[in-house]
């Protein structure tokens, strides 16, 4: 009971009804955050529990357009229990590829079952210029991180986001392209034809790019503990909304190509009887509906 009434009020405090310096007084001001340029540094941070037949299209992505106008640093949290995305990643961990480091984090899947906990130990941590908080059904293709190494010059932002993403329709468990990802380890492209471009208005989960330093300095919800607990389950995650309000910033959209996203109807993360499974199915396939035709989505 206690949890849900602070989840109820911190979802209310993101919606900017409590100030974010009450949570997070050590945001750094823009005009203290380094304007880096040149080659720069990205931290990617991403997170993997039964989703390797998503995992293996995004670290493919970086075999197959790998960065020349940045490093990358590709960090994964996985927990071992999880054995084909952990073999998987030993796997991708043996693949030479320029400009990119792989970085795997193993945890208990208690705490990976709380997004924000990885997310928070990689932004206190990360040596990077900026750092991309992701889901692993996410790709990074033709061209997007040297656009972005471009877009980032000289930038304080707190928070910027793809202005566009292309994404499929939400996907069943049978689709041939999640078939082909159940293949095993392997280096794996995929047909680009099915996906729509849809125009993003906020820094989502899979879609916050944040400025190093304001990682290093506040974490990723750092202050609160609702955030950092481990669960037994996966949690929904909240966590994304409050990161915006502690950063007092939706995000910034910058225009970077190759952002593509893979949809799909079931949720494996997700634990419960066939009852619930299906009810949260209908609600994800009416969520995505009204959202598609908030954002405006075309072809």
């Amino acid at each position: 009971m206690w949890n849900l009434i602070q989840l109820a009020f911190f979802r209310f405090a993101a919606g900017g009804w409590i100030p974010p310096a009450w949570f997070e007084p050590d945001l750094p001001p823009e005009g203290e955050r380094t304007a880096r340029t040149g080659h720069l540094q990205l931290e990617v941070v991403s997170h993997c529990w039964n989703y390797s037949h998503f995992l293996v299209y995004q670290l493919s992505s970086l075999v197959l357009f790998p960065p020349k106008k940045l490093d990358v640093t590709m960090t994964v949290f996985y927990s071992p229990e999880d054995t084909r995305t952990e073999e998987l990643l030993a796997f991708f961990g043996k693949q030479e590829v320029p400009g990119v480091t792989w970085n795997w984090q193993p945890v208990p899947k208690q705490e990976l079952f709380r997004r924000g906990i990885g997310r928070n130990r990689a932004a206190l941590a990360t040596k990077a210029d900026w750092v991309w908080f992701t889901d692993c059904d996410l790709m990074f293709r033709e061209d997007c991180l040297d656009s972005l190494a471009e877009v980032l010059q000289g930038r304080r932002d707190a928070l910027l986001f793809p202005e566009e993403e292309r994404t499929t329709d939400l996907l069943a468990e049978d689709n041939p392209m999640l078939e082909a990802g159940s293949g095993g380890p392997q280096v794996l492209d995929i047909d680009t034809s099915s996906f729509t471009t849809r125009t993003i208005t906020k820094a989502t989960g899979p879609l916050q790019i944040a400025h190093g330093d304001v990682c290093r300095a506040v974490g990723y919800c750092r202050n609160i503990g609702l955030y950092q607990q481990p669960v037994e389950s996966f949690a929904k995650c909240h966590e994304d909304r409050a990161f915006r309000w502690l950063l007092r910033s939706q995000g910034k959209p910058i225009q970077v190509p190759g952002v593509y996203r893979i949809r799909h109807i079931a949720k494996g993360r997700y634990t419960g009887s066939e009852t619930r499974s299906r009810l949260r199915t209908w609600l994800r396939v009416w969520q995505s509906r009204w959202r598609d035709w908030r954002q405006g989505r075309v072809s």
